[in-house]
């Protein structure tokens, strides 16, 4: 079941283990690859300025409610079940719970830095995890070459999930342009998953969490990158929210 926060449908989840579940169910019978997102306030405001990124989110194989707001506005709309799924969580559950399924992790995205603290920090904390490969690609638009390259050592590492952290909306545009590419396995976009792990940031502590501060423990670790988008998401989600809540406007 979906429900829509301002046109952008979000699947009704109620656990990290059902999410697991599903995507592990998904590998197991299904030989085709796919996608799944990881939502918030910036991916739903984006998703309202372009709708083509919005078909992104709707197209995916699941679309997670990582934003506490889009847990709460499912349930005010009857979706009574639905809990948030917090992306670098359920991150970290799969990869812990994947070890006993033998499923092979991809990560790719971050700085080289990163990606040596995350594999030391995977390998360490879940021991027997299978690590199909690591990429970490430039900071930049990637040439043609370049993206046929990462691909094809996608491919033949034989990877189960494939981790894209490139920072939202640019992974999920990526993802959505080659995941079809692939011959099998499902591609997330992660965003901070991989600092989280590297334990480059830090999580916010579980009271922040329970009343949606985490953004705000987040902008503190991240001033300068985030305070534009904290800034003008928030208020422009806020602001549409309450269009739709005062029946003013319709998001289809």
């Amino acid at each position: 079941m979906k429900y829509s926060v301002l046109g952008t449908n979000i699947d009704d989840l109620n656990s990290y283990r059902e999410t697991y579940e599903l995507v592990l169910n998904y590998l197991k019978t299904q030989s085709k690859p796919s996608y799944l997102t990881v939502n918030n306030v910036h991916t739903v405001t984006e998703g309202i300025k372009d709708t083509q990124f919005r078909e992104i989110i709707n197209n995916s194989f699941l679309a997670l409610p990582d934003g506490k707001p889009l847990s709460v506005i499912g349930r005010w709309k009857g979706f009574k079940r639905v809990e948030r799924i917090f992306g670098p969580t359920f991150f970290e559950k799969t990869l812990e719970w994947g070890v006993e399924e033998n499923l092979k992790h991809f990560f790719f995205g971050s700085s080289p830095e990163t990606l040596d603290k995350l594999k030391k920090n995977v390998e360490k904390k879940f021991p027997g995890i299978k690590i199909a490969g690591c990429i970490s690609p430039p900071f930049r638009e990637f040439l043609i070459t370049e993206n046929e390259t990462f691909l094809n050592e996608i491919k033949n590492s034989g990877a189960d999930i494939i981790w894209v952290s490139l920072g939202a909306p640019k992974q999920e545009r990526w993802i959505f342009s080659n995941f079809r590419l692939l011959n099998r396995g499902i591609m997330i976009g992660i965003g901070a998953g991989f600092d989280y792990m590297a334990e480059n940031l830090k999580n916010a502590p579980e009271w922040m969490k329970d009343f949606s501060l985490e953004w705000l423990y987040r902008f503190k670790q991240e001033p300068r990158r985030l305070w534009k988008r904290y800034l003008i998401s928030n208020s422009q989600f806020i602001f549409y929210v309450t269009l739709e809540f005062l029946g003013l406007k319709k998001f289809n």
